[in-house]
C-alpha cells in the first residue's frame, strides 16, 4: 500500500478535458480575478488614502478586502495556470501550501465577520460607548486576533491532515486542495483524528455564527425602535452589506460541506466550490459599495485622481 511519503504530487479535478473549454475557463477565471483585484484594490487604496474613512468600520473592511484578495489569489491563479497549460498536477508541497493559505484566509475572514457584526452592534445599540469600546488600539487587537486565530486554526488542520497516511491514490475530486478531498485518500481509520478536530472546529465556528446572528437580531430590534424613517434607513444601509456578505459566505460554505450525498456529483461539486471560494471575494466590493454613499464618493475621488495622473503622463 502506498502512503503519503511516496506521493510527490496530486491530480486536481479539471473543469473540462476539451481544449477550447479549458481556454474558456481560463478567460472566465481571469475576468473574475481581475474584477476582484480591481474592486478590492480600490477599497484598500480608498480607505488607506482617505482620512475620513479612518474609522473602525472601514478599518475592518480594509482587512476584509485583503483577506478576499488573498483567498481568490490562492485558488484561482493555480486553476488558471492548469487550464492554460493543460495539466492537472499540483506538487505535494504546493497542495499543502494552498490548503494552508485557503483555510487560514477563509477562517480569518469568518472571525473578522464576527468582529464586524460586533462593530455594527456597538455603533447602533451602544453609540455612546462606541469610542470607548472600539478605540484604535482595540480595533488593531481585534483584527490581529482574527488573523492570528486563522493562522493557528489553519496550521493545526494542515499539519494534522498531511500527517495522515494516504492509501487511495493521489487524485482529488476538487479543482483545488481541500481537506475533505484529502481525507478521502487517507487510510480507513486514520482520518478519525482529523474528524474529531473537525467536530471541535464546528463548535468553535458555530459559536462565531451564533454570535453574528444574535448581534444582528439585537441590531434589527434597535433599528426598528428608531423613530425617524431617515435614521432607520441610514442604519439599515450600513448593516445590509455586512448581512449580505455573511449570508453569501456562510450559506455557500454550509451547502458545500453539508449537502446530501444523493445530490452530489463532480459537476455540482465544482459549481458549489466556485460559489463559496471564488464568487464571494469578487462580489464583496460591489456589495459594500452599492449602498454606502460615503464609500462610493471616496472611490470616485480616488478613480478621478488616478485617471487624471494617467492622462497627464
Amino acid at each position: 500500500m502506498s502512503n503519503s511519503s511516496s506521493i510527490t504530487q496530486f491530480l486536481l479535478l479539471p473543469f473540462t478535458d476539451t481544449r477550447e473549454l479549458q481556454l474558456l475557463h481560463f478567460g472566465l477565471f481571469l475576468g473574475i480575478y481581475l474584477a476582484a483585484l480591481l474592486g478590492n484594490g480600490l477599497i484598500i487604496t480608498t480607505i488607506a488614502s482617505d482620512q475620513h474613512l479612518h474609522t473602525p468600520m472601514y478599518f475592518f473592511l480594509l482587512n476584509l478586502a485583503l483577506l478576499d484578495l488573498g483567498t481568490i489569489s490562492t485558488i484561482v491563479l493555480k486553476s488558471m495556470a492548469n487550464s492554460l497549460w493543460d495539466t492537472r498536477v499540483i506538487s505535494y508541497t504546493g497542495c499543502a501550501t494552498q490548503l494552508f493559505l485557503f483555510v487560514f484566509l477563509a477562517s480569518a475572514e469568518f472571525y473578522l465577520l464576527a468582529i464586524m457584526s460586533y462593530d455594527r452592534y456597538v455603533a447602533i445599540c451602544k453609540p455612546l460607548h462606541y469610542g470607548t469600546l472600539l478605540g484604535s488600539r482595540a480595533c488593531v487587537h481585534m483584527a490581529a486576533a482574527a488573523w492570528a486565530t486563522g493562522f493557528l486554526y489553519s496550521l493545526l488542520h494542515t499539519a494534522n491532515t498531511f500527517s495522515l497516511p494516504l492509501c487511495k491514490g493521489n487524485a482529488l475530486g476538487q479543482f483545488f486542495c481541500e481537506i475533505p478531498q484529502i481525507l478521502k485518500l487517507s487510510c480507513s481509520h486514520s482520518y478519525l483524528r482529523e474528524l474529531e478536530l473537525h467536530v471541535f472546529s464546528a463548535y468553535f465556528l458555530g459559536g462565531c455564527f451564533v454570535f453574528i446572528v444574535v448581534s444582528y437580531v439585537q441590531i434589527l430590534r434597535a433599528v426598528l425602535r428608531i423613530p425617524s424613517e431617515q435614521g432607520r434607513h441610514k442604519a439599515f444601509s450600513t448593516c445590509l452589506p455586512y448581512l449580505a456578505v455573511v449570508s453569501l459566505f456562510v450559506s455557500t460554505a454550509i451547502f458545500a460541506n453539508l449537502k446530501p450525498p444523493s445530490i452530489s456529483s463532480p459537476s455540482l461539486d465544482l459549481v458549489v466550490s466556485v460559489l463559496y471560494s471564488v464568487v464571494p471575494p469578487a462580489v464583496n466590493p460591489l456589495i459594500y459599495s452599492m449602498r454606502n454613499q460615503e464609500l462610493k464618493e471616496s472611490i470616485r475621488k480616488v478613480m478621478t485622481v488616478l485617471f487624471s495622473k494617467t492622462v497627464m503622463k
